[in-house]
Order: C-alpha cells, then sequence, then structure tokens
C-alpha cells in the first residue's frame, strides 16, 4: 500500500529556478538556490564590483562574523568556535592538517563515508603512511551496532575518527552523539561529516561533544554553494592551521580561515537570507514534508522496480534522503553508476543519484519543498524500461 504524499506546500515550487521539465530529485548532491537568495547574492556581488577596495576594507569582516554567527545558531553551533569555509570538503582538509597524523597513525572511517572525503583520507595514507582502518556498519544497524562498529576499529594508535552525521552515500543517519560521548572518554578525536545536516536536522550541533564538526549549508539550508561551517571544540581551537596562509594569519581561528581579500564572500554573506524559508513555513513543517515525500517516492519507485516494501532502507523520521537497490546488471563499478545517472536524465527527464556502495549499485532520491508527488511517479514509470534496455 503506497498510501498518498503529502501535500504540496503554497508557494514552495516558485522560490526556485528549476527547470520545470526535469523532475529533480537529487537535493542531497547540490542543493537548490531560492529566488530571494539568489537575488540577495547578486547584490552583494554588485557591491562588490561598483567599489572593491569599499567592500572589503568597510566592514566585511564584521559582516561574515554576524552572517556566522546567524547560522551557526540555526545549527545549534558555537559562533565563537565557527568559521565559514567552502564545503565539508574543504572543513575535512583543515582538520587533517590540524591533526597531522604521522606514519603509522591511524584513521577510522566507515564504509558509509563521502567519496572526496575517502580520498582526502587515502592521500594521508600515500603522502604519509597513515593507516586507515574502515568499519563496516549496516544499512539500518541500531545505535548500539554503530557504536560497536566503530569503537571495534579504534585502537591505540587512532588519531581521527570520521563519521558522516547523515551519509552521503546510503543516507543512513548515524548515532554521532553516542560516539561523540565514547570516543571521549577514550581521548581519541572525532570528525562528525555533518555535510547533509543543516537543515535537514534540527540544530544538528547541539549537545554534540565531537571535536570537529563541519556542515554544508548549501544542500538543505538554502544558502548558495560555496557555503558551509566548520566547528572546532575548545581545546583544538589553538591548533587549527589554514590551508593557505594570509594576512589575517595572526589573528587565529576562525578568522585566518574567512579573511582573504579575494575569497567570493557573497555566499556566506548571504546564506542568512536562506533560513527565511524556514520562517515561512517552519522548520518542522519543511521537514515532515520533505520527509513524507521521500518515504513516498521510495515507496512509488520500489514498487515499479518489483522491491519488497518492508526491505528498503528506512533512515528515520528526519531524513528526507532514500535509498532503492538497484539490479546488479545496472552498473558494474563507480564509472558505470555515473553513466547510469547521465542515461536517466537524458532519457527520463529525471535527476536522481546513482551511488555504489558495497560491489552493488542504488538509486537515491531526495525531496525538497518544489518537488511533488509527479517527480517519483516518472521516475517510477521510466526507470524499469530503461533498465532493461
Amino acid at each position: 500500500m503506497i498510501g498518498d504524499p503529502p501535500a504540496p506546500l503554497d508557494g514552495a515550487r516558485e522560490l526556485f529556478a528549476l527547470d520545470p521539465a526535469v523532475a529533480h530529485v537529487n537535493h542531497g548532491s547540490f542543493g537548490a538556490v531560492p529566488l530571494p537568495v539568489r537575488a540577495a547574492r547578486q547584490r552583494l556581488i554588485d557591491e562588490h564590483d561598483a567599489n572593491p577596495t569599499r567592500f572589503v576594507t568597510s566592514r566585511l569582516w564584521q559582516r561574515v562574523a554576524a552572517a556566522r554567527e546567524v547560522t551557526a545558531e540555526f545549527c545549534g553551533a558555537d559562533p565563537a568556535g565557527t568559521a565559514f569555509v567552502a564545503n565539508a570538503t574543504t572543513g575535512t582538509a583543515i582538520v587533517l592538517a590540524a591533526v597531522a597524523p604521522g606514519a603509522g597513525d591511524e584513521i577510522v572511517v566507515t564504509d558509509h563515508g563521502y567519496h572526496a572525503v575517502e580520498l582526502a583520507v587515502d592521500e594521508q595514507r600515500r603522502r604519509h603512511g597513515v593507516r586507515v582502518v574502515t568499519a563496516p556498519v549496516e544499512l539500518g544497524a541500531s545505535e548500539a551496532d554503530t557504536v560497536a562498529a566503530v569503537l571495534d576499529r579504534v585502537g591505540p594508535r587512532t588519531r581521527l575518527v570520521i563519521v558522516d552525521q547523515v551519509s552521503s552515500a546510503t543516507a543512513q543517519r548515524h548515532p554521532v552523539h553516542a560516539l561523540a560521548d565514547a570516543l571521549r572518554e577514550r581521548g581519541v578525536p572525532l570528525l562528525v561529516d555533518g555535510a547533509h545536516a543543516p537543515g535537514m536536522l534540527d540544530r544538528p550541533v547541539a549537545g554534540l561533544a565531537a571535536d570537529f564538526w563541519v556542515g554544508n549549508l548549501h544542500k538543505w539550508a538554502y544558502a548558495p554553494p560555496g557555503s558551509a561551517l566548520l566547528q572546532v571544540a575548545p581545546d583544538w581551537r589553538e591548533r587549527m592551521v589554514p590551508l593557505v596562509v594570509s594576512h589575517s594569519q595572526p589573528d587565529g581561528f576562525p578568522l585566518f580561515l574567512e579573511q582573504q581579500g579575494t575569497l567570493d564572500h557573497s555566499p556566506w554573506l548571504a546564506a542568512p537570507v536562506g533560513l527565511d524559508v524556514f520562517g515561512r513555513y517552519g522548520f518542522a513543517t519543511i521537514q515532515r514534508h520533505n520527509v513524507a515525500l521521500a518515504a513516498y517516492g521510495q515507496r512509488v519507485i520500489g514498487e515499479a522496480l518489483g522491491l519488497d516494501p518492508d526491505a528498503l532502507p528506512d533512515p528515520g523520521p528526519e531524513v528526507p534522503m532514500r535509498l532503492l537497490p538497484l539490479p546488479a546488471s545496472a552498473a558494474r563499478d563507480f564509472t558505470e553508476t555515473a553513466a547510469l545517472r547521465t542515461r536517466i536524465s537524458v532519457e527520463l527527464g529525471a535527476e536522481p543519484n546513482v551511488m555504489w556502495w558495497r560491489e552493488r549499485p542504488y538509486l537515491r532520491i531526495s525531496a525538497q519543498i518544489y518537488n511533488t508527488a509527479a517527480d517519483y511517479e516518472r521516475l517510477a514509470a521510466g526507470l524499469p524500461g530503461l533498465l532493461r534496455g
């Protein structure tokens, strides 16, 4: 029994410039910028281009700090211990530079990690002799089983653990609060990759005892691309190092990450405008709508593919992304998943994501306030035939 989809939110679709001829069901990858946020950013670009010297030297850093305070408080983070960065991958690189593991040291990750983060960690292995230890976590694993799986891989040479708050690869939510508490008892630093958390989860950093947390604002918090937050625990702030040393190096964290004159600061300054969408509809209303619509999409596509609805992964009542297993013949490796995604885009006019996890392909769909049931029904109608072709 598929059930009814949630009612659309009044005026939500009109907030975005998305092509109406396409079913955009991959919000989790790149987000989408509301029109008022685009307009705010354009005004900032125009202000900069009219007088670059005045823009940078008058009150830019105070404006950045004010935007950081608003967005950090939205996430439940400490504004004084938070810095704007370009994205979660950049934040991860900054943390790796601060932790600075050496030959024989270990970094523990799960097998749900984001591919770019996996590559960054592997670079530590290749260049510095760091050992990368992977903790396998099952789909649908309980909090206790997830914590046990990670702690089982932690040893005396562990210098950092990296865990997704919500996995990009599998849409699985992980118990990062429990992991942070357990690892703190062992004296092992934890980096929470919260790339999907801001705007998806309510105040995702509140009460989180992790040493590091990084979250993108451009995915679920309606900010422009290039806007993310990195929170650092007090005992690590003096040890942070920027990837690029510039004029604000003596000012320390967070200023030496934010104050570079040729950065495009417009995404950060426009980010608070995206939070107005939550003020218009209410955070809980948006979350309920998106989660219910993602669940509907999973069910209607799953039925079309002949999948058992009771066996489909369910990440819980706060995650508006869903995973569907595809036939093994649909793709045989990571490269072929990209080719399949392109075929779906071109032939079906739909934009989901196709993931490669544990040696098999999965379809990952997202739901956002601009989506309707028709987006998922289009994919359900065309995908079985495409996979047979």
